[in-house]
């Protein structure tokens, strides 16, 4: 699986963070360029593959896909 996120438009309101019932991410100690902290992807191996991240971001900055 491939968890991708776009880090420059994310707003860091942690959001997929909160909603991953596995703990997939953490937030990052690296700003993006309005200054924002973003998620990143800490345990990929425990991605259930739910999207729930991906659901949840309100701004879409998440793709969760498996990989072929």
């Amino acid at each position: 699986m491939n968890i991708t996120i776009d880090k420059m438009y994310c707003k860091g309101c942690e959001i997929c963070v909160n909603a991953c019932p596995k703990g997939v991410f953490a937030i990052s100690q690296e700003r993006n360029r309005y200054g924002t902290f973003f998620p990143w992807v800490m345990e990929k191996e425990k991605c259930m593959v739910c999207q729930l991240c991906e659901i949840m971001c309100p701004d879409g900055c998440i793709n969760v896909e498996m990989e072929a």
